[in-house]
């Protein structure tokens, strides 16, 4: 497995992995999923033999915070290892960034997944988060 920057957007192999995961409220408008990608601070893939593994986006100033916006791998790739290196290769980009933060589901494997790579909920913190939805 290779990890790189995603340079050019792909709106097929895109869209795949977005539907594939169940993320269709992101496939609706490609448009804006596009503008999103060319927006962002950074994005990685991992790759095997050029086919797409996952994808880890971020926004952010890469100084004082980054966001983890998407990380997503597919299903048929998960529990190999695609997603801890990917959030890995964020991790070493920014090694002295103050707060790295992501907002995620809220079930006992995502939760298990980050806590074991180091990230605490905001409650544990001493912190509280919130989000304003548009449809």
């Amino acid at each position: 497995m290779k990890i790189r920057e995603y340079i050019d957007f792909n709106i097929d192999e895109i869209r795949r992995l977005y539907s594939e995961v169940g993320w269709t409220a992101y496939t609706e408008d490609m448009p804006v999923l596009e503008q999103g990608y060319k927006n962002s601070m950074l994005v990685l893939a991992a790759y095997e033999n050029n086919e797409l593994l996952g994808i880890i986006r971020t926004i952010g100033d890469g100084f004082t915070i980054v966001f983890i916006q998407d990380i997503l791998v597919f299903p048929e790739k998960q529990r190999q290892g695609v997603g801890t290196a990917l959030l890995k290769a964020v991790l070493d980009r920014y090694p002295n960034v103050r707060q790295i933060e992501l907002a995620t589901d809220n079930t006992p494997k995502t939760v298990a997944f980050y806590k074991s790579l180091g990230f605490s909920e905001f409650s544990e913190i001493g912190c509280c988060g919130f989000m304003r939805i548009t449809v």
